[in-house]
C-alpha cells in the first residue's frame, strides 16, 4: 500500500493535488481538516463538493453534527482504522489536510494525561473572564509550538493545552513524540508552500468567493442545528466572525475582513507547525514536472 500525506497551510491547493494523486494511484482520500468533519460546514471549510470528487471515496468528512465537539483521540482511532482496513485490501491512501495535530495523531503516538475537572473548569472560567486572546497569549509564552498549532479562536483547545501544561509541568508539545517513531514508517509527507504575498492574495480571494457563494446563509442555517452549542464548530475560522455579525456585535464587512485576517494568521501558524517536521518533503513548482509528478516519482518511482 502507498500512503501519502499532503499537508501545508490553508489555500495552498492541497485538495486539488490530493485529488490528482488519488486518481492516478487509484487511491482513496482521508480528510485531516478538523472542521471538515462537520456536516453543513461546506463553504467556509472549502470542502470539495461531491460532484468534483471524481468518484474518489472521501473519508472522515461530514461525520459530526455542529453541536458536537471533536477530539484528537477519536479522530486518531477512526483514521487509523480506515487506513488499516484499506491497506488490508491493497488500497492506496492519500491523507490531506492542514490540521497539524490530526496529521501527527495518525503517524505518531500521542499520550496525554486524563483531564482534571477542577483544573479544567478553573482555566475555562478564567478564559470566560479575560477572553480567548489573552489565554492564547499565555499559551504562546508557555509553549510557542502549541500556540502555533491551535487557533486562538478555538478556546476549548487552548484551555486543554493549558490544562496539560499544568498537569504535567511540561509544555503541551513535550507530550508529543519526536519524529522517527511513526505508526506508518513507509508513509510519505509532502508539503505545499507559497510565498507570503501570493498566499495572502489567495486567502483574500477565497474569502471573497466564500461570501459570494453564500457563506453567511450557510452559517445562519447552522444556528437551528446547534452550532452555538458546539464549542469546536462555532470557533471555526469565518464561522465565529459571521456568528458575531448575526448577533449584531460587528458589521458584515468587519466579519469578512476579520475572517481574512484570522485566516492569514492561521496560515502562518500552520507553516510554523509543519516546518518543525523534518519528514515533510516540500514541493515547489517546476517547469519540467508538475507537483503530482514530483510526488509520484519520489513515492512509487
Amino acid at each position: 500500500m502507498t500512503l501519502i500525506f499532503i499537508v501545508g497551510a490553508t489555500a495552498t491547493g492541497k485538495s486539488s493535488l490530493a485529488l490528482e494523486i488519488a486518481e492516478r494511484i487509484q487511491g482513496e482520500i482521508i480528510n485531516a481538516d478538523s472542521m471538515q468533519l462537520y456536516r453543513g460546514m461546506d463553504i467556509g471549510t472549502a470542502k470539495v463538493p461531491m460532484k468534483e470528487r471524481r468518484g474518489i471515496p472521501h473519508h472522515l468528512i461530514d461525520i459530526l453534527n455542529v453541536s458536537e465537539d471533536s477530539s484528537v483521540a477519536s479522530y486518531q482511532s477512526q483514521a487509523r482504522e480506515i487506513i488499516d482496513r484499506l491497506s488490508s485490501v491493497g488500497k492506496n491512501v492519500v491523507v490531506v489536510g492542514g490540521t497539524g495535530l490530526y496529521v501527527k495523531s495518525i503517524l505518531d503516538e500521542l499520550e496525554f494525561p486524563e483531564t482534571d475537572p477542577k483544573i479544567r473548569s478553573a482555566i475555562a472560567a478564567e478564559a470566560e473572564r479575560i477572553g480567548g486572546d489573552a489565554m492564547h497569549e499565555r499559551l504562546a509564552k508557555l509553549d510557542p509550538a502549541a500556540a502555533a498549532a491551535i487557533p486562538k479562536e478555538n478556546v476549548r483547545r487552548v484551555v486543554r493545552a493549558l490544562e496539560v501544561i499544568e498537569l504535567t509541568g511540561k509544555p503541551f508539545t513535550a507530550n508529543l513524540p519526536m519524529a522517527g517513531h511513526s505508526r506508518y514508517p513507509k508513509a510519505r509527507q509532502f508539503g505545499l508552500v507559497m510565498d507570503r504575498e501570493n498566499l495572502r492574495e489567495r486567502i483574500d480571494a477565497r474569502v471573497e468567493l466564500m461570501w459570494k457563494a453564500g457563506f453567511v446563509d450557510e452559517v445562519r442555517s447552522l444556528i437551528p442545528q446547534g452550532i452555538k452549542n458546539g464549542k469546536t464548530a462555532q470557533a471555526a475560522l469565518g464561522y465565529s466572525h459571521i456568528l458575531a455579525f448575526l448577533d449584531g456585535k460587528i458589521s458584515e464587512s468587519e466579519a469578512k475582513e476579520e475572517t481574512k485576517r484570522a485566516t492569514r494568521q492561521y496560515a502562518r501558524r500552520q507553516e510554523t507547525w509543519f516546518s518543525r517536521d523534518e519528514r515533510i518533503s516540500w514541493l515547489k513548482p517546476r517547469e519540467d514536472r508538475t507537483l503530482a509528478e514530483q510526488v509520484l516519482s519520489s513515492t512509487i518511482g
